[in-house]
């Protein structure tokens, strides 16, 4: 409870009551039944809350929200003409994705910041030049999250955050990584949509 009400008061975004829409209650004895906070480690915090649905029922809604209001970042390395994606070991789904760089937000850090940190853990590279392409919610029925997309030329790949499950990279005219996605050797959603975004955009062709 103590935790549910400090994020309520310190996030107040995450608890917004838009009309017409599910209404979260601020009850103590509802927010109790609910549950609150379930869980909490350094990097998520998963939320049950008190609500009420537009047809005026009453019941709970779990979401997942990352313990830092600072929003994540998704990063497209550029190289020479074309992008570099990376095969990552990923524990939840117990298999190699191929993917680009990507990591939660940090405290204190802008969001550029955040970005070329990002880049220089898990692949060595140093940013020449950085886009903003916008951002994504991961998953809107589960998770409150924002993730915030870029794209960066890069001089080169450096060393691999091998420790983090990383154990290659792919530099790849765009074309090729688009086929990738086509026939589903790319899965991860955040690499589709910063690809996407990117060639919106013109960056890539």
């Amino acid at each position: 409870m103590e935790l549910y009400e400090r994020l309520r008061a310190e996030r107040p975004d995450l608890f917004l009551n838009v009309p017409g829409g599910i209404e979260i209650l601020s009850d103590p004895e509802a927010v109790a039944a609910a549950g609150g906070v379930l869980y909490a480690d350094p990097y998520v915090m998963l939320l049950r809350d008190p609500v009420r649905f537009p047809d005026g029922r009453t019941g709970t809604y779990i979401r997942s929200v990352s313990r830092n209001a600072e929003p994540g970042c998704v990063v497209l390395p550029l190289l020479d003409g074309g992008v570099v994606l990376i095969e990552h070991y990923r524990h939840a789904t117990r298999s190699w994705q191929w993917e680009v760089p990507r990591g939660f937000g940090t405290r204190g850090l802008s969001a550029e910041a955040n970005a070329a940190k990002e880049l220089s853990e898990e692949i060595g590279a140093h940013v020449l030049e950085l886009t903003d392409l916008g951002a994504v919610h991961p998953d809107t029925g589960m998770t409150a999250d924002r993730v915030l997309l870029f794209a960066a030329r890069i001089d080169a790949v450096g060393s691999l955050a091998t420790g983090e499950g990383i154990r290659s990279t792919r530099t790849m005219p765009p074309a090729e990584a688009d086929a990738m996605i086509a026939d589903g050797r790319v899965t991860d959603a955040f690499t589709i949509a910063v690809l996407t975004r990117a060639r919106l955009a013109g960056l890539t062709s």
